[in-house]
């Protein structure tokens, strides 16, 4: 019953300023924790290995649409190096054009993928999250927001390095997910896939257990409309479509590493 009450309050105090906030952007930090591990790594090794990367993306808003993409780095180099003795962590800012856009009244989603200098344009549908709200609520940039909870069943990419020879599996797990929300602005969108979720401007997400997490750091009350729109081009891709020719050209790109010399240990993280 609490929770209903919750619910109701939350969609009141959406209808009651959906007429003041109808656009705008924000910027948002992501930071991902990396887990890597090599086959008889010792403890120095194991101290040049990064164990987080964050970047900035940036998300637009209006009419009910919205577009998520990479934001101005303050780091531009295209990759970070890191390591020593023989051993080297390359990490690669992949994907730098990729952008998301998202018709949440039709419920649709529309996805320019950047892979190995080729374009995909990928179609799918929203899927949205079974919400429950926590009763918990906090100031973020100034806007009171409340918390939500809700989980998703995801594949993941596991990388494996043994005697030089890189090796990927695909394992499904099942990640919770924290979020808060802005009722005082009420637009269903958020960070990166989220979107058409909770009744409210997402602006921190837990993803995981803290594997992801997505902070907003400003928010702008303007944005230029017309670069909301669906990405084009030649052909189209259905998600297991993109996913086929993904791992084609990743299985290419394993067959064609080169080794480096004896001893030597590169691993490229995208």
């Amino acid at each position: 019953m609490k929770a209903k009450l919750l619910a109701l309050t939350c969609l009141f105090l959406a209808a009651e300023a959906g007429a003041q906030v109808k656009e705008g952007k924000v910027i948002y930090d992501r930071t991902t924790k990396l887990q890597i591990r090599i086959a008889g790594m010792n403890d120095q090794m194991a101290n040049q290995i990064p164990q987080s990367r964050t970047d900035k993306f940036e998300l637009s808003f209006a009419n009910n649409q919205s577009l998520w993409k990479m934001a101005e780095q303050e780091n531009n180099e295209p990759e970070e190096v890191h390591g020593g003795g023989g051993m080297q962590i390359r990490m690669v800012m992949a994907g730098s054009e990729d952008v998301l856009y998202t018709n949440i009244e039709n419920g649709i989603k529309c996805e320019k993928r950047e892979l190995f200098d080729k374009q995909f344009i990928v179609d799918d549908s929203i899927r949205p999250l079974k919400w429950k709200l926590t009763g918990e609520t906090k100031t973020i940039l100034g806007h009171p927001c409340q918390g939500a909870t809700s989980s998703t069943i995801s594949k993941r990419t596991m990388m494996n390095m043994d005697n030089g020879k890189m090796e990927r599996k695909e394992i499904s797990d099942t990640s919770a997910i924290v979020a808060w929300f802005a009722a005082d602005i009420p637009v269903s969108v958020g960070p990166a896939e989220y979107q058409g979720q909770l009744p409210g401007l997402i602006l921190e997400m837990n993803i995981g257990d803290g594997r992801q997490l997505f902070q907003a750091t400003a928010i702008e009350p303007k944005v230029d409309v017309a670069i909301i729109k669906a990405p084009t081009g030649k052909k189209h891709y259905t998600p297991e479509e993109f996913k086929k020719e993904r791992d084609k050209m990743l299985d290419e790109m394993q067959k064609n590493q080169g080794g480096g010399g004896p001893g030597s240990r590169t691993i490229r993280i995208n």
